[in-house]
């Protein structure tokens, strides 16, 4: 049972301290500092989570975390029950625990008059803890099904598919187009946020129960999907929501604008010591990122740190808030202005900020961008305010505007297998697409979302795939227990 009265104890909310901006720029590690052995800190955090009677952090977190029970864990210094509790809905605390916003603290009771408990530093404190003594071990199946299943796609929810599938004691193969596993959680967020080896020691765990990686593979291409669903008796799909959003303006196809994953999946490789010629780097430039989400954080951290002459970030809507507005009450996740650790180390950012044409030189390369205010209009659309336009030095602009959807192309004419209107792969409760045999979850299914979602969804997904596989599943989902009734 939590202490009642921790968070009258303890009122103040602290994390641990970061590198300084002048030291973390000048590599690609960790912007965290290295933790310290006990941290005592931590335990009086943890104390503040009270004994509530209704934990409103469930409802913020799709996983279901047990967030109360492993927080009081940590309070009595009993690491072994708290990742056993952390665990029990979350394979991967040592991603979400660094990269997601962490909707369960806005969420938290003791928000409505206080700092929230510091839930995601918890989390993360623990499985890293875990790691350290040796508490993370391989969870071999007692038995093995004789059914095969393919995940096509290597990110947070396919992972949590072939994991939670694997342990049910099916033979897992998981293919990767890349020549890494991870997907975007290896390509697509620098290392600066998330170092690769969380990625590689968890990776070791899976391949020690026995799930297969085949990077280097794509599907649709290397091999068909109707041979792949020949192959395997169950297919997952997996491949997330990859296509961007474009900004169709004058001078688009001018060379130096570009996609933000077409700037960060090659610096990361490059940070991983696999360099891509012609890449774009930001080194000497005026880099313009669009788009104000994390992804736009990301091109910022990295521009920093490859020497760009100046970062501006612009965004079409207004600033955010720094206190929760009236119309987002608690226990909502409002939308508040946020200061992520690359923006810490510099660059400027602008609102109100909408993007009108793309200026080059001669040579067909951009040189500026020209914006001007944004315009709410009667009907709610935005637009650029007229005779309020301006250039800026543009010699690197990266569009991180977020994604439409997933790419189907290969699935949709080798096997027919039906979208829906906004382009998602279509499926049904179960998670169970038109194709017998053919599961989703993730992004591609659901569209761009959190990482917990991804991977809450992978293991709800693995429920249905092993009641599709043996008629019922034991498999838990993020809401407990579930039965599947098989497609008739």
């Amino acid at each position: 049972m939590a202490d009642p009265r921790g968070f009258l104890k303890v009122r103040e909310r602290e994390l641990p301290p970061s590198r300084p901006v002048e030291v973390r720029l000048r590599d690609w590690r960790d912007t965290h500092a290295v933790r310290q052995d006990g941290q005592p800190f931590l335990t009086e955090q943890a104390g503040r989570c009270m004994d509530c009677g209704i934990p409103f952090c469930h409802q913020g977190c799709p996983l279901g975390n047990l967030i109360p029970e492993w927080n009081d864990l940590v309070r009595q210094g009993q690491w072994a029950d708290a990742i056993e509790r952390l665990h029990a809905t979350n394979n991967f605390p040592e991603f979400t625990g660094r990269v997601c916003p962490a909707p369960c603290e806005t969420s938290c009771v003791l928000g409505i008059n206080q700092p929230a408990v510091t839930i995601k530093n918890i989390e993360v404190s623990i499985i890293d803890e875990a790691f350290e003594r040796g508490l993370v071990t391989p969870q071999v199946p007692q038995r093995l099904t004789g059914s095969t299943v393919a995940v096509v796609g290597s990110g947070p929810a396919g992972l949590a598919v072939a994991q939670q599938l694997t342990r049910a004691g099916h033979t897992v193969v998981v293919y990767e187009r890349d020549d890494a596993i991870g997907g975007l959680l290896r390509y697509g967020i620098p290392d600066f946020k998330l170092e690769k080896y969380h990625i590689d020691r968890r990776m070791a765990q899976m391949e020690a129960e026995g799930t297969r990686f085949r990077a280097g593979v794509e599907i649709g291409v290397d091999i068909t999907w109707d041979a792949l669903r020949r192959r395997f008796d169950a297919v997952v799909v997996c491949t997330g929501a990859t296509v961007p959003r474009d900004l169709p303006l004058p001078g688009r196809e001018l060379d130096g604008v570009h996609y933000a994953m077409d700037f960060l999946t090659p610096s990361n490789k490059a940070v991983g010591g696999n360099p891509v010629e012609g890449a774009p780097d930001a080194a000497g430039k005026h880099v313009v990122v669009i788009g104000g989400g994390d992804t736009g954080s990301d091109c910022v951290g990295t521009s920093l740190r490859q020497g760009a002459a100046s970062v501006t970030t612009l965004a079409i809507g207004k600033k955010p808030p720094v206190e929760r507005p009236d119309h987002q009450p608690w226990p909502t996740d409002p939308i508040l202005f946020e200061v992520s650790s690359s923006h810490e180390e510099g660059g400027e950012r602008s609102f109100l900020a909408s993007t009108v044409e793309f200026v080059g030189d001669d040579a067909g390369r951009v040189r500026t961008l020209k914006v001007a205010e944004t315009e709410y209009l009667p009907d709610g659309r935005r637009a650029p305010k007229a005779g309020t336009e301006r250039e800026i030095p543009a010699d690197l602009v990266l569009i991180a505007m977020g994604f439409t959807g997933p790419e189907t192309d290969g699935l949709t004419t080798q096997t027919g297998a039906e979208t829906t209107s906004r382009g998602l792969v279509r499926r049904g409760d179960d998670y169970a697409t038109t194709l017998p045999g053919v599961f989703v979850a993730g992004d591609a299914g659901r569209g761009q979302s959190l990482i917990v979602w991804a991977i809450a969804e992978g293991r709800a997904a693995a429920a249905a795939v092993d009641a599709f596989l043996q008629g019922s599943t034991e498999l838990p989902s993020p809401v407990g227990p579930r039965t599947f009734a098989l497609r008739g």
